[in-house]
């Protein structure tokens, strides 16, 4: 006898991932409402989480031998300071004659300017686009002038790189100060017995730009180029530049060259600058750090410039923060109820360190919000950014004087102490075997010795979109149930309504490709001469329209429907899952590219892509409920929207004073020209997207 258990089936077990999923899926909306509200609260929350700096590479060893500047070198470098500023001797020729003493190696690199034309393809070369102006003549040749010191103890494969740009048709008094200090550094390190690195001290033309100049430098030694314009030009310019002229100097014959001169790879680079105004407190210390796209150099060559500056040398360490956040009354509020809250803890807990001062939650955020904007702009905040383009670990520092250059009486203790922590960072990089590795490339600064690492910082940005992809397949779960429940439909209609996603996908792609061509458009309207920047924002908005009608009529999407039939009635959710689904792909690729750009992304784009709902629905429920709703959306619409968005930022960051919609195509084209990728997500991600959404709010359901 066969036991009927035997043969009954038994039911399949469904996992708990899938029962989770279920009910992620079942309750999405409670559930994108606490994923996006805990995103808010985690990112207001970082500058508590925020860790102290500490030097990961133990080799780097900062501060630990004494220094071996001396008040000599710092006389040295005022004479050198007085020669360049009231010598009738061209600027260039007084700093290689100085360099040749030093028996360094001195040679001239000749450039010329750089037209920073928009073109597609930049986008996936280097930031200097290497277009060279027609109307070049020997006049307009940047010369930039670099001495290097062989390392005693080296074998030529490594070097530190020293840059201090000036203007040689006018070399103003923080210049001539910050090629001062330079000077006595270098003439230390022509002496010293302990380098193991060679050292090159690039003195860089910035009559053209500081970036210009240092990429350009950068270009002939890394991947040396011949121009044409270089070619043709050649020797009618030599005699111009008069190298040979430097055999004035008696050490000159033997030192200096007349090609271009290479040392070792390239471990570390500093840009050293002077700030022009004293800032009448104290000798301070800006650290500026960020690079294109976002990128950052390892963080233990902050810690060491830190580490030296506060315990060596006595200068203010900074880092560039949003000073119209230090006054908001709201995030003082905030930070008031944050250091509650991590009182209230302690007491539970001594061990719980939850919790700062408001004063230093206020500062740490103001720091993370500026770290955060200048990594999202994608825009080197510095010439060392052109260091960065070869994965070189590179930063500028900015050494503010407490009395003005032209005024200072402690003229030599400045020196002193500038080049003492030069003298310290380059003996750090010195003692290291191996590239930087050791410490983080992704990171927050909060202040010059906290930092967010991006196990932390991903963490507000992973809440901000996981509603996405929760949202989109409620969306489409819908979508499939109502469809398979419609009882008076023939299986081959059933099958059809099915696959009416690809309807809505097709639409997606269309308005994609717009956002493409409008980014384009900037190439056509860069060829219009004499335009003002109002005239082509208005001319690209004009293009940018007419562009969308065209694809309207060539690819025949049914964007704007006069008469929608009863099965598209409903279409409205699944175009709203599918542009849910490529906000989302969007938002996560453009994180591993630069993070800072996809949160600040997902903070404008992701609500109006969660809310988005017809307002003809809501104005046919008549509720208080539907009425707010269907006003927030129309506010999201009008905040997402790109322009909007970047008034509203540089608003609340600085003033509405002398707005107008040409800085729009100004800031625009600062994007392009350094080849941030922002200026990619914004017309191929977050124009499209807002352009859907806004299309799902006068769907004609």
């Amino acid at each position: 006898m066969v036991e009927n258990d035997s043969v009954t089936e038994k039911k399949p077990r469904i996992r708990p991932i899938v029962r989770l999923g279920f009910f992620l899926i079942s309750h999405s909306n409670y559930v994108s409402l606490l994923c996006f509200l805990s995103g808010i609260v985690a990112l207001l929350l970082l500058p508590i989480l925020a860790n102290n700096t500490y030097i990961s590479e133990n080799a780097l060893m900062p501060g630990s031998a004494n220094s071996m500047l001396s008040t000599q070198h710092v006389s040295h470098a005022n004479k050198f300071i007085n020669d360049l500023t009231h010598s009738d001797i061209e600027s260039h020729k007084t700093v290689a004659q100085y360099m040749s003493a030093l028996d360094a190696e001195v040679t001239y690199h000749k450039f010329y300017p750089q037209l920073n034309q928009f073109h597609p393809l930049h986008f996936f070369t280097s930031s200097d686009s290497g277009i060279i102006s027609k109307n070049i003549s020997c006049s307009s040749l940047g010369i930039n002038v670099a001495g290097i010191i062989r390392a005693p103890r080296g074998d030529g494969k490594e070097a530190i790189v020293l840059v201090t740009p000036y203007n040689p048709k006018k070399v103003g008094p923080g210049e001539a100060l910050s090629l001062g200090i330079a000077y006595s550094v270098f003439s230390l390190l022509s002496r010293v017995t302990w380098l193991a690195k060679d050292v090159i001290w690039l003195v860089a033309d910035s009559q053209y730009g500081e970036y210009s100049a240092v990429s350009a430098w950068l270009r002939e030694y890394q991947a040396p180029v011949f121009h044409e314009a270089e070619i043709v030009n050649s020797e009618t310019c030599n005699d111009s530049i008069a190298i040979s002229e430097l055999g004035q100097n008696p050490y000159s014959d033997r030192n200096s060259y007349g090609g271009f001169r290479r040392a070792g790879t390239m471990a570390a680079a500093l840009v050293i600058k002077v700030d022009e105004q004293g800032n009448h407190h104290e000798d301070s210390l800006n650290i500026y750090p960020e690079a294109s796209n976002g990128q950052m150099p390892n963080l233990d060559l902050i810690n060491i410039v830190n580490y030296l500056g506060v315990h060596k040398t006595g200068f203010r360490i900074k880092v560039k923060k949003m000073f119209s956040l230090l006054g908001s009354r709201w995030l003082n509020t905030l930070g008031g109820i944050f250091e509650s809250l991590g009182q209230i803890a302690r007491s539970l807990n001594p061990q719980w360190k939850f919790g700062i001062s408001a004063t230093e939650y206020v500062e740490g955020a103001a720091t993370l919000a500026s770290s955060m904007y200048s990594q999202g702009l994608g825009v080197p905040t510095g010439s060392h950014g052109a260091f960065r383009d070869y994965q070189v670990d590179a930063i500028t520092l900015k050494i503010s004087p407490k009395d003005s250059p032209t005024k200072m009486i402690r003229r030599n203790d400045f020196i002193l102490r500038g080049g003492r922590l030069i003298e310290g960072v380059i003996r750090s990089i010195n003692n290291l075997l191996e590239k930087f590795h050791q410490s983080f490339f992704l990171y927050l600064l909060s202040s010059s010795s906290k930092y967010v690492s991006v196990g932390v910082y991903m963490i507000p940005f992973a809440l901000l979109v996981a509603p996405l992809p929760i949202v989109a397949a409620s969306l489409h779960a819908d979508a499939s149930k109502s469809t398979l429940q419609s009882t008076y439909s023939s299986e081959v209609e059933v099958s059809h309504k099915s696959w009416k996603w690809l309807n809505s996908a097709r639409k997606v792609l269309v308005i994609h490709l717009w956002g493409a061509v409008v980014s384009l458009l900037p190439y056509f309207l860069y060829q219009i001469p004499n335009s003002t920047p109002t005239t082509n924002f208005t001319v690209w908005g004009i293009l940018s329209a007419f562009s969308l009608i065209i694809l309207y009529f060539i690819l025949g999407s049914p964007i704007f429907e006069a008469a929608p039939s009863q099965p598209e009635k409903g279409e409205w959710a699944s175009l709203k899952s599918v542009t849910i689904s490529t906000a989302f792909i969007g938002l996560s690729l453009m994180s591993v590219i630069n993070f800072a750009t996809a949160e600040i992304g997902a903070l404008l784009i992701v609500p109006i892509c969660l809310m988005a709902r017809p307002l003809k629905l809501d104005a046919q429920a008549r509720s208080w409920r539907a009425l707010l709703r269907a006003t927030c959306n129309l506010a999201l619409g009008f905040i997402a929207f790109p322009p909007v968005a970047y008034f509203l930022v540089k608003g609340a960051f600085e003033d509405f004073n002398g707005t107008n919609v040409g800085d729009y195509w100004n800031w625009v084209e600062s994007l392009w020209t350094w080849n941030s990728a922002t200026y990619l997500y914004v017309g191929i991600v977050h124009l499209p997207c807002w352009a859907l959404c806004i299309h799902i709010l006068f769907h004609p359901c």
